[in-house]
């Protein structure tokens, strides 16, 4: 980010998530961001996130606010935001491709569930990921699992496109490989202009589906 943009963001720190940047094809994390463990991580966000609540005017002594702290706390590190610890990547074993196959191969309508870096609202579509087999093939739910992983962390959408294409592409050794994400964003929705009839799609492709015609031929199927 050049020096100019973080001088505007310093000065006005909306106009930044309004500009929808990306900084890096890798979530920004700190190199001591697993210093502490989970439980030291939920103890902390519970009293800070208590805090927010007390800001709020929220009453924490009555009995339906006053376990939502650590409700909150436990939610954002064990269920929301777990793909942030390289810990949690799935083992993504393959196997050769003794059968041969060499034709498009697609899953499609995987579940995204994931979390706006801007305003920590959901993201929530689907992930239609195609590939031609080479030497190696990879269990259908392995595909789940990636998209599952890179989702569950704050994240803008082209980045969580980008993410699992380089993982399948890198994990799979080939370049033909086609991602592609429709979902629809709260933060969009729920808040600013509130357009609940949008949703938004991003892809990344390469190798064999640079082709027109190999593209269409994967749009076509998941009709």
């Amino acid at each position: 980010m050049n020096t100019l943009l973080k001088k505007d963001a310093a000065s006005n720190p909306e106009d930044l998530g309004d500009q929808h940047m990306m900084t890096s094809m890798d979530t920004p994390l700190r190199p001591d961001a697993f210093d502490r463990t989970d439980e030291e991580k939920i103890s902390k966000i519970s009293q800070l996130f208590k805090d927010i609540m007390y800001e709020l005017g929220l009453d924490l002594q009555d009995d339906s606010l006053s376990g939502t702290p650590h409700r909150v706390a436990k939610m954002y590190i064990n269920e929301l935001f777990y793909g942030l610890n390289p810990v949690n990547k799935p083992k993504l074993s393959t196997f050769e491709n003794r059968y041969g196959y060499n034709k498009l191969l697609i899953e499609k309508d995987i579940r995204v569930n994931s979390a706006c870096e801007h305003h920590f609202l959901p993201i929530v579509g689907r992930a239609h990921i195609g590939y031609i087999p080479k030497d190696r093939v990879i269990g259908l739910s392995k595909i789940n699992r990636i998209v599952d992983y890179y989702a569950h962390r704050p994240q803008v959408q082209e980045r969580l496109t980008l993410q699992i294409y380089n993982e399948l592409r890198s994990t799979l050794a080939t370049d033909d490989i086609i991602v592609v994400i429709d979902a629809d964003h709260l933060c969009v929705s729920a808040r600013g202009v509130k357009d609940t009839s949008s949703c938004t799609t991003t892809l990344e492709y390469s190798g064999i589906f640079l082709s027109e015609s190999k593209r269409n031929e994967f749009f076509n199927l998941l009709k």
